[in-house]
């Protein structure tokens, strides 16, 4: 019985193993991605945000609340509200979209300072002080992620296309 036992475990079993190791090994080294097939090394890259608001607020420093929106949880120093060396204003899109230069999400609220305002400042206000400021806790009428910026060649341009084409809706809603 024993014989049997080790007979079966060593021409049934043993070779199923290699077997099977071996082309899950064949599998996982000859699928590459589309970044390995092209040369590219995939990089991190910040989350593409698409929103319209409520009202105009355009050119207002944008701060990010608690889920319940009883507090601020992140908010910029006053030398943090530059993109790229300029006022980190949004980049106004097609059809009353803007595109965030920022770092917003649906618990964002918009302050009554405008960027100016807040890069001419001396200091940074409290958390406390600048929840005082907040103009609407709820400012946002529509906003998507489309993805992340280092995936676009032409952001602008690819955005409009999305929201003239009305496949905007297609992206991953926020609000």
């Amino acid at each position: 019985m024993r014989k049997h036992l080790y007979y079966l475990i060593s021409v049934i079993l043993i070779p199923s193993l290699i077997l099977s190791c071996s082309n899950s090994c064949k599998v996982n080294h000859t699928k590459k991605t589309e970044s390995e097939k092209s040369g590219q090394m995939a990089i991190a890259s910040p989350p593409v945000i698409v929103y319209q608001t409520k009202a105009d607020y355009y050119d207002k420093v944008p701060v990010t609340l608690s889920e319940d929106k009883s507090e601020i949880v992140s908010y910029p120093s006053v030398k943090d509200v530059y993109y790229k060396g300029e006022l980190a204003y949004p980049t106004k899109l097609n059809d009353g979209y803007l595109l965030d230069n920022r770092g917003i999400d649906p618990n964002s609220a918009f302050l009554k300072l405008t960027y100016e305002e807040y890069s001419k400042l001396e200091a940074t206000p409290t958390k406390e002080e600048l929840y005082r400021m907040i103009l609407d806790k709820d400012p946002f009428s529509k906003m998507y992620k489309c993805g992340n910026k280092y995936s676009y060649k032409d952001i602008v341009s690819e955005l409009n296309t999305l929201i003239d084409g009305k496949k905007l809706k297609k992206q991953t809603k926020l609000k």
